[in-house]
Protein backbone atom coordinates (compact mmCIF):
# COMPACT_ATOMS: atom_id res chain seq x y z
CA UNK A 1 0.00 0.00 0.00
CA UNK A 2 0.87 3.72 -0.31
CA UNK A 3 3.16 4.93 2.55
CA UNK A 4 4.51 8.35 3.52
CA UNK A 5 6.85 8.56 6.30
CA UNK A 6 7.84 12.51 7.31
CA UNK A 7 10.62 13.05 9.36
CA UNK A 8 12.93 15.94 10.19
CA UNK A 9 10.83 18.20 12.31
CA UNK A 10 11.70 20.24 15.26
CA UNK A 11 11.70 23.04 17.44
CA UNK A 12 13.64 25.94 15.55
CA UNK A 13 14.27 30.11 16.85
CA UNK A 14 12.98 32.41 14.31
CA UNK A 15 15.40 32.32 11.25
CA UNK A 16 16.50 29.20 11.48
CA UNK A 17 16.49 26.48 8.99
CA UNK A 18 14.94 23.19 8.85
CA UNK A 19 14.92 20.21 6.40
CA UNK A 20 12.13 17.87 6.43
CA UNK A 21 11.69 14.55 4.38
CA UNK A 22 9.48 12.24 3.21
CA UNK A 23 9.96 9.04 2.25
CA UNK A 24 7.00 7.15 -0.05
CA UNK A 25 6.79 3.60 -0.79
CA UNK A 26 4.35 1.24 -2.34
CA UNK A 27 4.36 2.75 -5.54
CA UNK A 28 6.51 3.78 -8.32
CA UNK A 29 7.74 7.55 -6.76
CA UNK A 30 9.21 8.97 -9.75
CA UNK A 31 6.01 8.37 -11.86
CA UNK A 32 4.10 10.96 -9.60
CA UNK A 33 4.29 14.21 -8.69
CA UNK A 34 4.26 15.31 -4.89
CA UNK A 35 3.43 17.75 -2.31
CA UNK A 36 3.74 19.57 1.05
CA UNK A 37 1.06 20.81 3.40
CA UNK A 38 0.96 22.22 6.68
CA UNK A 39 -1.80 22.35 9.05
CA UNK A 40 -1.56 24.95 12.15
CA UNK A 41 -3.66 24.33 15.25
CA UNK A 42 -7.32 25.86 14.50
CA UNK A 43 -6.87 26.22 10.71
CA UNK A 44 -7.25 24.37 8.15
CA UNK A 45 -4.80 22.15 6.11
CA UNK A 46 -3.27 24.26 3.20
CA UNK A 47 -0.96 24.05 0.46
CA UNK A 48 2.79 24.30 0.86
CA UNK A 49 4.67 23.22 -2.23
CA UNK A 50 4.96 20.96 -5.34
CA UNK A 51 7.02 18.96 -7.35
CA UNK A 52 6.36 17.70 -11.19
CA UNK A 53 7.46 13.65 -10.76
CA UNK A 54 10.93 14.23 -12.28
CA UNK A 55 11.34 17.62 -10.52
CA UNK A 56 11.40 19.90 -13.53
CA UNK A 57 8.07 22.08 -12.00
CA UNK A 58 7.83 23.60 -8.63
CA UNK A 59 4.86 26.06 -7.06
CA UNK A 60 5.06 27.33 -4.12
CA UNK A 61 2.29 29.31 -1.59
CA UNK A 62 3.02 33.04 -1.68
CA UNK A 63 3.69 32.69 1.78
CA UNK A 64 6.94 30.73 1.41
CA UNK A 65 8.00 31.65 -2.13
CA UNK A 66 11.70 32.35 -1.63
CA UNK A 67 11.94 30.93 1.70
CA UNK A 68 11.17 26.98 1.18
CA UNK A 69 12.37 25.07 -1.78
CA UNK A 70 11.05 21.53 -2.54
CA UNK A 71 13.00 18.86 -4.21
CA UNK A 72 13.17 15.41 -4.75
CA UNK A 73 15.72 12.10 -4.87
CA UNK A 74 13.67 9.13 -7.40
CA UNK A 75 16.86 7.27 -6.64
CA UNK A 76 15.87 7.74 -2.68
CA UNK A 77 11.80 7.83 -3.32
CA UNK A 78 12.28 10.78 -1.12
CA UNK A 79 10.71 14.49 -1.43
CA UNK A 80 12.30 16.88 0.82
CA UNK A 81 11.66 20.67 2.07
CA UNK A 82 14.04 22.74 2.47
CA UNK A 83 13.16 25.64 4.97
CA UNK A 84 14.67 28.51 5.97
CA UNK A 85 13.94 32.06 7.31
CA UNK A 86 11.77 30.54 9.68
CA UNK A 87 9.03 32.15 10.93
CA UNK A 88 6.38 32.14 13.78
CA UNK A 89 4.02 31.54 11.67
CA UNK A 90 5.18 28.54 9.96
CA UNK A 91 4.63 26.55 13.17
CA UNK A 92 2.35 23.65 11.98
CA UNK A 93 2.36 20.07 11.58
CA UNK A 94 3.63 19.52 8.33
CA UNK A 95 2.45 16.33 5.80
CA UNK A 96 3.30 14.76 2.31
CA UNK A 97 1.10 14.36 0.36
CA UNK A 98 0.40 12.21 -3.66
CA UNK A 99 -2.39 10.70 -4.93
CA UNK A 100 -0.99 7.65 -7.03
CA UNK A 101 -4.22 5.66 -6.68
CA UNK A 102 -6.17 8.74 -7.84
CA UNK A 103 -7.12 10.08 -4.43
CA UNK A 104 -4.96 11.68 -1.93
CA UNK A 105 -2.40 9.84 0.51
CA UNK A 106 -1.04 11.36 3.42
CA UNK A 107 1.76 10.58 6.07
CA UNK A 108 1.50 11.08 9.56
CA UNK A 109 3.05 14.57 9.58
CA UNK A 110 5.87 15.82 11.60
CA UNK A 111 5.91 19.06 13.82
CA UNK A 112 7.14 22.40 13.02
CA UNK A 113 7.60 24.85 16.13
CA UNK A 114 9.20 28.32 15.52
CA UNK A 115 9.58 30.08 18.74
CA UNK A 116 12.49 31.76 20.67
Amino acid sequence: QVQLVESGGGLVQPGGSLRLSCAASGFTFSNYGMKWYRQAPGKEREFVAGISSIGAITNYAESVKGRFTISRDNAKNTVYLQMSSLKPEDTAVYYCNARPRGYDSWGQGTQVTVSS
